[in-house]
């Protein structure tokens, strides 16, 4: 960290901003560090040559280099103002101007930025007051910054739920009411990523209460209503009983109505991945018996499968519980077996095998390969029977 600091002029030039800001004065994690720094590209992608660093344009048209320091990916960015805006993507220029800089951020708590060698923090727009009371503030007036980037309506949303404290910002709140609309301009992999990120907060049923209740969604997931909330907060407070992590794409499973076919249309429209939308379809289609034969169903769609479903169900913590520490065990026959106790190879040997899958399952998976196999016998001769 220290050579990536030296090789770029030291606080003099170049400063530690945003959220690893943020969250260090917060005493939380730091996840990504990211640098501003009053050079130009090109600059920065010269010294860290010359000091030996190595540098990823990842995104150079835009001022922003990729510093790989002792292992450690660390996003360099010229300081920039916008230029142009159409609520999705910006034209910007690039400024020596720290305060420039942090004007065309979204959140006052966002826009701190500290001085390496002192730790100094700059604060141009009162983000240390705010931070300290847990208010998450625009910068200037929100319908403009709503106006550069539609995705801050989530984004204040998802800060409120993580760090606000009581009622959020209302200058803020009736300027995301006023334009949720813009929501439908985004695309909808950056409205699902900014959703789960939501979702996977701690408590985030608050929150989606209120964007609920302000029709925040309506325009891009209308299937989200008041009772997809109270789904939402039951769940959360099984999870915190049964000691479960939070999992976004489960809650997200909580807010819409029960219906694999429904899931699978919201995922489609999100863009989510084939496993994302494997797993949110999976816990749409919940059962009233998933409890029954909660190891079964595990054996069937698997136990973080399962545990979605079982949560969502209302299922009992000594059972989910019960499901989490169980391993799959495999079912001990091959359909080549079946073709050497008589079968001809084709559909009765899948049916069979699928007969007697279904009879060791029922049976709670108890027996031996030897039992599983007179098992099979048996089935196996009275399909020879039938067909005889």
């Amino acid at each position: 960290m220290a050579a990536l600091i030296d090789a770029l002029g030291g606080g003099a030039e170049t400063r530690f901003v945003g959220g690893a800001v943020r969250d260090t004065l917060l005493g939380a994690e730091v996840s990504d560090v990211d640098l501003a720094t009053r050079l130009q590209p090109r600059e920065v992608l010269e010294r860290l040559a010359k000091a030996k660093i190595k540098a990823v344009p990842t995104g150079i048209a835009h001022g922003t280099v990729t510093a790989v320091s002792a292992g450690t990916p660390m996003e360099v960015t010229t300081l920039r103002r916008d230029v142009a805006t159409d609520g999705r993507r910006a034209t910007v220029a690039f400024t020596d101007d720290w305060m420039e800089d942090a004007a065309r951020r979204d959140f006052t708590m966002n826009a701190l930025y500290a001085v390496p060698e002192s730790g100094e923090v700059q604060d141009h727009f009162g983000g240390l007051a705010d931070l300290q009371r847990g208010l998450v503030r625009f910068i200037g007036d929100p319908l403009t910054r709503i106006a550069e980037d539609h995705l801050r309506i989530l984004r204040f949303f998802r800060f409120h739920a993580r760090l606000g404290q009581g009622e959020p910002d209302l200058a803020g709140l009736q300027a995301c009411a006023a334009r949720a609309n813009d929501l439908m301009a985004l695309s909808r992999e950056r409205i699902a990523d900014e959703l789960l990120k939501l979702l996977a907060l701690p408590d985030p049923a608050p929150t989606v209460r209120l964007m609920v209740g302000r029709g925040i969604l309506r325009p891009v997931l209308p299937e989200i209503d008041e009772a997809g909330v109270g789904g939402l907060e039951a769940l959360v407070a099984r999870e915190a009983t049964v000691e479960v992590s939070p999992e976004p794409l489960r809650r997200l499973a909580a807010l819409l109505p029960p219906g694999g076919e429904l899931a699978a249309s919201i995922a489609a429209r999100l863009r989510l991945s084939n496993k994302a939308t494997k797993r949110l379809v999976t816990a749409a289609e919940r059962q009233r018996n998933d409890v029954d034969r909660p190891l079964g169903l595990a054996y069937r769609v698997g136990s973080e499968e399962a545990v979605d479903r079982l949560l969502l169900g209302g299922g009992d913590p000594a059972i989910v519980s019960s499901v989490r520490a169980w391993r799959k065990p495999r079912f001990p026959l091959s359909g080549g077996e079946l073709i050497a106790m008589g079968l001809e190879p084709g559909p009765a040997v899948a049916r069979t095998m699928q007969a007697v899958e279904r009879a060791w399952i029922e049976g709670g998976f108890e027996g031996d390969r030897d039992a599983v196999r007179a098992l099979a016998r048996a089935h196996v001769e009275r399909a020879l029977g039938d067909r005889a």
